[in-house]
């Protein structure tokens, strides 16, 4: 452990903090996340055997208030156990699981101003980085729907958002329209084709906040990072076990979650794909996550959801496609790149896979019409 860095310089002081169970014989860096610094612990336990667990120092520069973030994480995570237990399930494996100090905290903030968490290590699971078969996105459809729908009761008003405005569309287009009128480094000549897309879809940004406002969708709990490799696979059976990563866990809509997954998994190209001939909606896997995200909500979600989730796919395609294209503008300050031009190859995908979207509107609006009583 390089004892300079500044993120891990206080990592034995904060082990000593948490209440693990036994003697620490290894740790190591677990993982291969960019945001938090993870490790991971083994302990040998007294009887025998061995026991693990995570290690988190959290990024509090990009999550400025740690301890509200660690409030949500505690309250879902404790309410999910309820609902796992009640249902016979395996708590401990089946949701994440807060460690607390020693002196009953959820966190520790050591000597430097850090802030460190532990949780149970899921033992028996595996993790995957893309899409291998349909199966893997039938199951992670399930298991974000699952997600949805235990927490449908769960009053979401009373979370904290850890990332303010963090998928919503309006606020999200007027960034990008500062960005365009600033134009700090004269890129915008270079991009008018892609401004040009953005700016002819402003009327869309708001549908889906417009229609929260009226009362017409319910505020709900959501992940709002429902990649594939936020959920942990029991290793031998391959079903979906646990979702993971809940730093963005906060009031939302259940179109943020179906819709980041649409836009990650039933692409046909990669997102930094350059030739775009490559970019389009597979609606093969659109249908298959569908079904899958509303057999896991379980008649959770109202009618008008349902209806409306392909304008979840849409917003959220476009929103990240803004967002690459803004920071292109702006210098390449927020995504890592590593290529010049790279923020810019993933804005033109998004916005091509929004265009194949549009183009196969009538299909996608057929596909939540043929699963809306699941």
């Amino acid at each position: 452990m390089n004892t300079e860095n500044t993120a891990c310089a206080r990592i034995e002081e904060a082990i000593g903090q948490f209440d693990a169970k036994g003697v620490l014989t290894e740790k190591r860096p677990y993982g291969n996340g960019h945001i938090n610094d993870t490790f991971l612990l083994v302990y040998e336990l007294p009887e025998g055997g061995k026991k693990q667990y995570i290690l988190q120092r959290m990024n509090h520069d990009i999550f400025k208030k740690p301890i509200e973030l660690m409030e949500n994480i505690v309250n879902v995570t404790e309410y999910l156990r309820n609902i796992i237990s009640s249902q016979g399930g395996e708590p401990e494996r089946e949701t994440l699981n807060v460690v607390k100090t020693r002196g009953g905290e959820n966190y520790y903030r050591d000597s430097n101003g850090n802030y460190w968490r532990m949780f149970l290590f899921i033992e028996r699971t595996v993790c995957l980085e893309k899409v291998e078969s349909a199966k893997d996105f039938y199951d992670s459809a399930v298991a974000f729907g699952n997600f949805q729908r235990m927490l449908a009761d769960y009053p979401a008003g009373t979370l904290h958002e850890t990332i303010p405005n963090f998928h919503h569309t309006p606020s999200r287009f007027q960034a990008f329209k500062k960005a365009v009128q600033e134009d700090k480094l004269g890129r915008a000549s270079l991009v008018r084709e892609e401004i040009a897309f953005a700016l002819e879809r402003e009327r869309d940004t708001s549908v889906l906040t417009d229609l929260l406002a009226a009362g017409q969708l319910p505020l709900r709990v959501t992940h709002n990072d429902t990649k594939l490799n936020n959920i942990l696979f029991d290793e031998k059976s391959r079903k979906a076990l646990c979702i993971i990563d809940l730093d963005t866990v906060m009031p939302g809509l259940s179109h943020y979650d179906f819709g980041d997954s649409i836009r990650f998994g039933a692409s046909t190209g990669e997102e930094d794909e350059r030739d775009l001939s490559k970019i389009e909606l597979d609606l093969s896997l659109y249908e298959t996550f569908t079904k899958g995200y509303l057999e896991g909500c379980g008649g959770s979600l109202t009618r008008r959801e349902v209806e409306t989730l392909p304008m979840g796919a849409k917003l959220m395609t476009y929103e990240c496609g803004i967002r690459f294209l803004a920071d292109y503008l702006e210098g390449d300050v927020y995504f890592k790149i590593h290529r010049d031009g790279h923020n810019l190859d993933r804005a033109r995908t998004q916005f091509k896979l929004v265009a194949d979207m549009e183009a196969k509107w009538d299909d996608m609006r057929l596909i939540g019409e043929k699963y809306q009583g699941m």
